[in-house]
């Protein structure tokens, strides 16, 4: 009994103590939270007032900067305004100018139109008074003047002429004769022929194969038109490339030589010819630069140099042409005292362009100049060489020699020739030209082409006008005719006066 009483009391003591601790913890966290409560209004009170402040502040920042904005604005529209007045006070003033113009305008019209009557009737009693128009009396006034004139004038031409010639005609003659003589060169030129010959016609049918397999093969391979006619023992080959040629002719020598004719026996010979066709080049390229002494080129340039070697100009081989032609600057050059090696080079390299004119565009002479570029060639050895057709102006002496020389070497005997047709053909379209010109009497084309002797009536051309004529017919040939160097115009006027004394 006395041990349940005693838990009981336990008990109660227990729960006691645990309640008298559980208030005074209550009391505790109120107190705390009543402090927390009056910290924190405290600090929102503060916050309250700091946005309070910064707010005005905004506001007064905000005030002030569109009272400036507003301020801005109206200065700016007093500018328009003011601008607007000026403008419509300019744009009454050009109103007002344009009408004083219109008005000014219909006056001058009104003037003009008086004046052309006035200029008409006074040119009708001027014709009327002196029987004849105006034309007829200008042309009447001139014919006066040049019979007045015309020979002080045909003196002074005479004395002009004769002055520049004389001064530099000996010394010219004296090297040209000497560079002439010292080059002994064949006059006979080399033309590549493009028929192959063939042992016998049953080749002709190889070559076509079935079908035509084999021709169209080799004409793809190659690129060149094969050519089987009628024709006993040859086939023709054509094609505008020169090299190309060459390959083609050589590797279809190789195919009638080997006898089977089959489309891989084409591609392999084809490759063969190219790689002999290239060696070829190289080798005539080296071979032309050693004979010549010029070993100073890149080799790229030698390479192309030597596709000369299948290129023919008016039946010239154009790297014998180009050969010649430096032997002959060489020792021009030597004789005046130039850069010889300069000259050299220039000549042997002036026709260069020659070798890609049908790959690329622009005339030889452009052409050949950006190949020199482009591979380094001195400067001076380009202005040589591009002024031998006169397309550049000659900026060194080296240039004046190369075109003198290309003028040399193909304008000697034999060094170019055209077919029987052609040569005759030329002659006649030079007499034509010549003759179809008022006042020509005859017309006979000499020394192959290269000369022109033209008589006129004395009684319709004065000498005035004969040296008008010696012009106009050397444009007239330079625009219509192809010729090789140069054609001189030669005009003879002969007046003759016959008496008889009784």
């Amino acid at each position: 009994m006395l041990a349940s009483a005693a838990g009981v009391v336990g008990v109660v003591l227990g729960y006691y103590l645990r309640f008298i601790t559980a208030l005074g913890k209550k009391r505790s966290i109120e107190l705390e939270l009543k402090e927390a409560k009056l910290t924190a209004e405290s600090a929102s009170k503060k916050i309250i007032l700091e946005a309070e402040h910064k707010a005005a502040d905004m506001i007064a920042e905000s005030r002030h900067e569109t009272k400036e904005k507003e301020d801005k604005i109206k200065a700016t529209e007093e500018r328009l305004i003011k601008r607007e007045d000026s403008l419509d006070k300019r744009q009454s003033d050009v109103d007002s100018e344009i009408e004083n113009l219109k008005g000014r305008a219909a006056k001058l019209s009104d003037q003009e139109e008086k004046a052309l009557v006035l200029l008409t009737e006074r040119a009708a009693a001027l014709e009327k008074t002196a029987q004849m128009t105006e034309s007829e009396a200008k042309e009447e006034l001139v014919k006066a003047a040049e019979r007045k004139y015309e020979e002080d004038l045909a003196v002074r031409f005479a004395k002009l002429e004769a002055g520049g010639k004389e001064k530099f005609d000996n010394r010219a003659k004296d090297i040209l004769a000497t560079a002439i003589q010292r080059l002994a060169s064949s006059v006979a030129s080399d033309i590549f022929s493009t028929t192959v010959s063939i042992p016998s016609d049953e080749v002709k049918g190889k070559i076509i194969g079935k079908e035509g397999r084999n021709i169209k093969a080799f004409e793809r391979m190659t690129g060149v038109e094969v050519i089987v006619d009628d024709t006993p023992g040859a086939i023709t080959i054509s094609s505008f490339d020169p090299v190309r040629r060459a390959v083609a002719k050589v590797a279809l020598e190789k195919l009638i030589v080997d006898g089977r004719i089959q489309q891989a026996k084409i591609e392999k010979l084809v490759e063969e010819a190219k790689e002999d066709v290239n060696k070829i080049i190289k080798e005539k390229g080296e071979q032309a630069t050693f004979e010549t002494g010029v070993l100073n080129l890149d080799p790229r340039i030698i390479s192309i140099l030597g596709r000369l070697y299948f290129r023919t100009s008016y039946g010239q081989n154009v790297l014998q042409h180009s050969v010649e032609m430096t032997h002959i600057a060489g020792m021009i050059a030597e004789e005046m005292g130039a850069n010889v090696s300069i000259a050299k080079a220039g000549a042997l390299v002036h026709d260069i362009g020659k070798a890609l004119d049908h790959e690329v565009q622009g005339t030889h002479v452009e052409i050949g100049r950006r190949i020199l570029q482009k591979f380094g060639t001195d400067e001076a050895v380009i202005k040589a060489m591009q002024a031998h057709h006169e397309e550049y102006p000659f900026e060194t002496i080296e240039s004046i020699i190369v075109q003198v020389a290309d003028v040399i070497s193909g304008s000697r005997p034999g060094a170019r020739r055209d077919s029987v047709e052609n040569y005759i053909k030329r002659l006649s379209d030079l007499e034509a030209i010549a003759t179809g010109f008022k006042g020509v009497e005859k017309a006979y084309a000499l020394q192959a082409g290269r000369e022109i002797r033209i008589f006129v009536k004395p009684d319709e051309i004065t000498d005035i006008e004969a040296k008008d004529m010696a012009r106009n017919i050397a444009l007239k040939i330079e625009q219509d005719l192809k010729y090789p160097g140069e054609i001189k115009v030669h005009i003879i006027r002969e007046q003759r006066i016959v008496e008889f004394a009784r």
